[in-house]
């Protein structure tokens, strides 16, 4: 049976699989390197420890945008500590197989449609909580690429006109400066700054304390999550607005950690913000390997590269 290299190249960790047309057969995380020499070291010793003595057919590369697929190069995340990186020329060259590179979101839309909830679906968006925020969507069996392969890029809407917080690609008032895991803590000084007037006490200064606080029912937290819930809720409704899918589903760290303390306010407060008709918003059933089978959906369901699914 045929069989390939997957690859998640994520701000915290770098996720690789082996894996055939119907699912991952072994894999293996690390954290990733923050430099551009050593990331692509890692990326090449690991799909070479994950090969083992099989002779994969090619690696599929999934990166957050934006990138450059047609050169083949990661352009600039904002939540990689390293750019300008040349990888599908050093790994094709290191590892001796073909080697594509694909926008993470675009790709776990696609393990949506494949390997998930979306599988009799025409109409879907997946949306990852995660260090950054990002997204991907297939609209009437379509999936949407864009000119760069950057099609999606829902971290970086705006959600607030006033932009009183900066996102990490250097603009203001995105989605992304106020809801995501490496920025969450800067809304939440903001937040008691703004209603509170007080610095954040030291009980609340991560988003693991956070998160735990409110489960436990601690009033503060609840209340800020709500504030980021009302958020989320915008940027859920920019996307049931523009897109109108039949299904929204929720990934990354911070929404499968924290389940209820996400999804409870996005539906709380959408019904504020949209025009269209509401749909089915869930927790990807895939976890945090959707971005894998989407590299593995990729290959084995979109590899003629066409738009059309």
């Amino acid at each position: 049976m045929e069989k390939i290299v997957v690859a998640d190249i994520g701000a915290s960790n770098v996720r690789i699989a082996l894996a055939t047309k119907d699912g991952i057969l072994r894999k293996i995380k690390e954290k990733t390197k923050s430099d551009r020499a050593s990331l692509l070291k890692q990326i090449a010793r690991l799909a070479d420890f994950i090969s083992g003595d099989e002779k994969p057919e090619c690696l599929i590369a999934a990166c957050a945008g934006n990138l450059d697929v047609k050169k083949g190069k990661i352009v600039s995340p904002p939540n990689l500590a390293c750019k300008r990186i040349p990888i599908v020329k050093y790994l094709s060259k290191c590892l001796n197989i073909p080697v594509y590179l694909v926008n993470d979101c675009n790709a776990a839309v696609l393990g949506e449609k494949f390997f998930g909830m979306g599988k009799d679906l025409e109409n879907i968006v997946y949306v990852t909580l995660s260090t950054g925020i990002g997204g991907g969507a297939i609209v009437n069996n379509n999936l949407l690429l864009g000119k760069d392969g950057n099609a999606t890029e829902i971290g970086h809407t705006t959600i607030d006109e006033r932009g009183r917080l900066k996102c990490g690609c250097g603009k203001r008032g995105h989605w992304e400066a106020y809801c995501s895991g490496k920025n969450l803590m800067h809304f939440l000084e903001l937040w008691f700054r703004e209603n509170r007037g007080v610095p954040v006490p030291a009980k609340y200064k991560s988003v693991e304390k956070l998160f735990l606080l409110a489960k436990s029912g601690d009033k503060i937290s609840l209340e800020f999550l709500n504030e980021v819930g009302r958020l989320n809720a915008i940027g859920i409704a920019n996307i049931i607005n523009v897109f109108d899918p039949e299904l929204i589903t929720l990934g990354g760290a911070l929404a499968l950690n924290n389940k209820e303390q996400i999804i409870h306010p996005i539906k709380k407060h959408l019904r504020n913000y949209i025009f269209n008709r509401v749909p089915r918003i869930a927790i990807t059933p895939l976890g945090e390997d959707i971005t894998l089978y989407g590299a593995i959906a990729y290959y084995f369901g979109f590899s003629n590269k066409k738009r059309v699914i």
